[in-house]
């Protein structure tokens, strides 16, 4: 009878711990923002390495146009995969788990799009297509923008 008891407490205390974590997860950690927005706490290393995989993003965004306006399909491969869920790799984890749940949504999305991008310029090679996906890609940039501060807090 005692082995029962303290098995469903352990179920318990667990669950709890479960639960918590899952929401840590879900919800990340933000704050509410004077402008609008939802603050993410971050810490410099971490704030640093989410506004350079952005930067990423753009820098991708921009040789996808330079190479499809020359109908250089290798090199909107190349610059889409660069951005592609490959890079999701280099993505610290504890930036991972401060960043809410529709961020993550957002972030893989986006990578998820460069990397249709890199496929359709392998299959159609078609600059106007190529174009039409970078910019609902860029969608995903702009609701995150919309909705996302990043604060630099003090570990």
């Amino acid at each position: 009878m005692k082995n029962c008891k303290l098995s469903w407490a352990l179920v318990i205390v667990l669950s709890i711990i479960v639960a918590v974590l899952g929401y840590k997860f879900t919800k990340g950690e933000v704050q509410p923002s004077d402008d609008g927005r939802q603050a993410v706490m971050l810490t410099k290393d971490e704030r640093n390495a989410l506004l350079l995989e952005m930067r990423n993003w753009l820098q991708s965004s921009q040789g996808i146009l330079a190479a499809a306006s020359e109908k250089d399909y290798a090199g909107v491969i190349k610059s889409a995969r660069a951005s592609g869920m490959a890079a999701e790799a280099d993505t610290p984890g504890s930036l991972f788990r401060k960043i809410p749940v529709e961020m993550k949504a957002l972030g893989f999305g986006t990578r998820k799009k460069f990397d249709e991008i890199a496929a359709d310029a392998e299959e159609f090679k078609d600059s106007g297509r190529i174009v039409s996906k970078l910019s609902v890609a860029m969608n995903n940039c702009i609701a995150c923008h919309a909705t996302y501060r990043f604060i630099e807090v003090k570990p």
